[in-house]
């Protein structure tokens, strides 16, 4: 009985792995707003982290989530003339105004 229930639990979490792969990523935005010293809410970390896996990539996230240890890098992007910076600010601020708007 124990064995087919983990057998069953393993088999579980392949299958939610695999159809929803943000939810076996790395969770960048989460923790760097839990480490980031604004705050220790989990339940909101974890709605912002919601927001970023249905809008942002993995790559703008681990991006995002360096905004959280280092602001300035927010600033030059925001600042850049690259048409690759550009994009990404334009998904980052729609990033931040939904998870104002269903976390805030």
């Amino acid at each position: 009985m124990i064995i087919a229930q983990t057998s069953l639990a393993a088999a579980l979490a392949v299958v939610v792995t695999l159809t929803f792969p943000a939810a076996a990523e790395a969770r960048d935005i989460e923790r760097a707003c839990m480490a980031g010293g604004r705050t220790s809410n989990a339940t909101l970390c974890r709605c912002i982290q919601g927001v970023a896996d249905q809008l942002l990539t993995g790559r703008d996230q681990r991006r995002a989530a360096s905004f959280f240890d280092d602001p300035h890098l927010a600033q030059e992007v925001r600042m850049s003339d690259r048409s690759g910076d550009e994009r990404f600010w334009l998904r980052y601020k729609q990033f931040g105004s939904v998870a104002a708007a269903r976390c805030g």
